[in-house]
């Protein structure tokens, strides 16, 4: 220890903002304080005061501001004051490293209400209380969280920054207590609007989320003040809160990391845009997503990049030209990485290639009887599935009827006396039941909205579907041909003499379900090239 032991750091912390806001605990803490280093004849040097910090980590302004005092070279005192252990550290592990960190700087951690010895037994003494104190924080922290997410289930807010379109707005008190919930800031709200029928196409060609950022941020449209980012646009494109549902509880608080799907609390909001637009976007965003689809497969000009497969060793099959690029060629690209070893290899003309299934495809499967075959086994078996949801649905129906009928029966039983309407017990009754009507009820509108569809694929539909097929794989846009091919081809396997196509009936079924695809106009290309001043690579300004 040093020579002089009278000069004092005192740290005084508050877990929420609200302790620190309510102005009680510190002032309470620093009153303390002082009286208790008058008594001991030590004067106060430094303060270091944390507002609405957590001792459950070392992410404290204050603290790590405290720390680098004492450690360094002239530490200006010798004590670190608190008013009980749990107020420097509730996690054991780290309160003993800052300990002893700060007890090799020969500063000691003073506790004004648990006093130990510097001896072996006192740190024995402090480490179980320091264990007792992490064990509360540890359960405070678990119904505090369970408190959160019944208050998500009741469709309320539970705090920080509202996503962009919303405002957080008071609906009523219980207790001290006031309960938010989230409403559309319509000034916001329009931003959103205009994202979503961007990406649409409702408002010209649909754009990517970089195009709507350029764009956004050419016109000086703001995110809250700041310039719009791709990871904003997206986020909003991506969040089902517009949609209607808000989801709390979705990443863990220590890690950061998502949690599973189904510990997520989802809570209703009011919608911007209906789920059928969000859906849709979706869709239009999973599809050009580089990492499941990398743009040379979908943008190149060949016709079967990433679908054509070698039949003898699985490689994809790449394009090889003859005669300075007269004669263009499917061929094994395992054979040309590794060898005739690896590969006998197969190589086939592209034209070929290209015809032969185009011409299976439009005239030998894409035909009302051959459809009808492949879709019969699809269909019995989606007639079972849509039985088993008829069979939920009413289920779920029911449950929101018997729900329904024992709230009336608590609404009976206060209007006639036998129970008082300010009794808080009738209150959390009533909360418990109506969110368990409205969990029914999203799976009722859950279950209504996921019909197979299988009931309207009908012969009509079968052959009006099968002839907008033959006209798109005919079409002269190279890229709108491949743009259909892939909507139902996974594969083609190039082997000895045969020629075998994968592709999932479900599309089939979904495009036949559906009607008429639409026409070679509407189409829009998941990739556009971008084209440079000069025919290099390199960007440069023009003279």
């Amino acid at each position: 220890m040093k020579a002089s032991t009278n000069r004092v750091a005192l740290y005084a912390r508050v877990s929420t903002t609200r302790q620190a806001e309510a102005d009680l605990s510190i002032p309470d803490q620093i009153r303390q304080a002082e009286a208790f280093c008058q008594q001991k004849g030590w004067d106060i040097v430094e303060h270091y005061i944390e507002p609405g910090a957590s001792a459950t980590d070392d992410r404290r302004p204050e603290f790590q501001r405290m720390i680098e005092a004492a450690t360094a070279h002239e530490c200006p005192f010798d004590v670190v004051l608190v008013h009980s252990m749990s107020r420097f550290f509730r996690d054991q592990f780290q309160s003993e490293f800052y300990i002893r960190k700060l007890r090799r700087a020969r500063v000691l951690v003073v506790s004004m209400t648990q006093q130990f010895e510097n001896d072996p037994t006192g740190d024995l003494v402090r480490k179980i209380l320091g264990n007792f104190d992490e064990y509360q924080s540890q359960e405070n922290a678990k119904h505090t969280l369970r408190a959160m997410r019944e208050n998500a289930r009741q469709d309320f807010w539970n705090g920080s920054i509202p996503p962009f379109g919303y405002r957080p707005e008071a609906v009523g008190r219980r207790g001290e207590r006031i309960k938010k919930r989230l409403a559309i800031d319509e000034t916001e709200a329009a931003v959103v609007r205009r994202i979503f029928d961007l990406a649409l196409g409702r408002a010209g060609p649909p754009r990517g989320v970089k195009a709507i950022v350029s764009m956004f941020n050419a016109e000086g449209i703001t995110f809250r003040g700041k310039p719009f980012h791709i990871s904003n646009v997206h986020r909003i494109l991506t969040s089902p809160t517009y949609a209607g549902t808000h989801y709390f509880d979705r990443r863990c608080s220590r890690s950061g990391g998502i949690k599973a799907r189904e510990e997520w609390v989802a809570a209703r909001v009011p919608a911007i845009i209906d789920s059928e637009a969000w859906t849709i976007v979706q869709s239009s965003l999973a599809s050009r997503n580089p990492r499941r689809t990398p743009p040379r497969l979908v943008s190149g000009p060949t016709l079967l990049t990433g679908l054509a497969q070698c039949g003898h060793c699985g490689s994809g099959m790449t394009i090889r030209t003859g005669k300075g690029g007269r004669y263009r060629y499917y061929a094994c690209a395992g054979r040309a990485q590794k060898g005739a070893t690896r590969c006998v290899g197969q190589s086939i003309s592209m034209a070929a290639l290209d015809g032969m299934v185009l011409e299976h495809l439009a005239d030998r499967l894409f035909t009302p009887e051959r459809l009808a075959t492949l879709l019969d086994a699809y269909v019995a078996r989606s007639a079972e599935a849509d039985a088993e949801r008829r069979r939920k649905l009413g289920q779920a129906r029911q449950r929101v009827t018997e729900i329904g009928g024992k709230i009336a029966r608590l609404m009976q039983l206060t209007a006639n006396g036998a129970m008082d309407p300010d009794d808080p017990a009738l209150a959390d009754m009533l909360a418990g039941l109506k969110a368990q009507r409205a969990a029914a009820q999203d799976e009722v509108k859950l279950l209504e909205s996921s019909r197979t569809g299988s009931s309207s694929i009908t012969p009509d539909k079968i052959a009006r579907f099968t002839e907008a097929l033959r006209t798109a794989l005919h079409d002269d846009d190279p890229a709108f041909r491949k743009a259909y091919l892939r909507l139902f081809v996974d594969a083609v396997i190039v082997g000895q003499g045969e020629l075998r196509i994968h592709g999932p009936i479900s599309a089939l079924a979904k495009g036949a379900g559906l009607g008429d695809l639409p026409p070679s106009g509407e189409m829009v290309p998941s990739f556009v090239r971008g084209w440079r001043p000069r025919r290099d690579s390199n960007p440069r300004p023009q003279d």
